[in-house]
């Protein structure tokens, strides 16, 4: 799965930490999402959406299409 969490996160001027927090996840779980070793629950996927105030697919997508 792809996502846009690190550029959606730098567009912030935001840590891996500080997302980290925000979500109420470790930094690794971010990186491990950043980096596309993670996919997200369906909660952690709707927490990011609702934070960076956006839809699921604008942040994430099969890769397809």
């Amino acid at each position: 799965m792809n996502n846009r969490l690190k550029v959606l996160r730098a567009e912030r001027d935001w840590s891996q930490a500080h997302l980290a927090t925000e979500l109420g996840v470790s930094r690794q779980t971010v990186n491990a999402l950043e980096t596309g070793r993670y996919d997200p629950s369906l909660p952690l996927a709707f927490k990011i959406a609702r934070l960076f105030q956006l839809p699921i697919e604008s942040i994430f997508s099969d890769g397809e299409g």
